[in-house]
Order: structure tokens, then C-alpha cells, then sequence
């Protein structure tokens, strides 16, 4: 399945526990789209989140982040890593 690195902007101030319970929403409801979340890293001094994933599109990442409240606003498709 493909990997996926999204983007999220905005986020400024986030903190550890805003950020983790933004990853278990996106877990808890990522089966259905066939998506697994792996990590989740912020920069809260300039709101900037990124997620590492694996699925089926983009679109279905994106799906799973605005069913949990926090859409992306970029995602990109990993090729290939070394």
C-alpha cells in the first residue's frame, strides 16, 4: 500500500497531549478507510503537524482526517524511501 505524508497548518500552540489525542481519533476510526496512521510529529511554534501513513489514496487519508475533525492541507505520496 502506498505511503503517505500529510501536512497540517495552522496548529499553532499544539501541544503533546492535543497531538496525541488528534493521532487516537485518527486511529480509532482508520479501518474504515483501509488507512493506518504510523507517527505524528508538530512543530507548535509554527503550526505545523505532519502524518505518516499507509493506504489505499489520498483520499482516503483525507476522508479519515475530516471524519475526525482536522483535514489536511497537503498530502503527499511517498515513493520511495533510503
Amino acid at each position: 500500500m502506498p505511503t503517505f505524508m500529510d501536512v497540517h497548518r495552522n496548529m499553532t500552540g499544539i501541544t503533546a497531549e492535543q497531538l496525541k489525542a488528534a493521532h487516537q481519533a485518527d486511529l480509532d476510526i482508520e479501518s474504515a478507510e483501509r488507512v493506518h496512521f504510523e507517527h505524528a510529529w508538530a512543530d507548535p511554534a509554527s503550526g505545523s503537524v505532519f502524518c505518516l501513513s499507509n493506504g489505499p489514496s489520498r483520499e482516503a487519508v483525507q476522508r479519515v482526517h475530516e471524519q475526525a475533525g482536522h483535514p489536511a492541507d497537503e498530502i503527499y505520496e511517498v515513493g520511495f524511501e533510503i
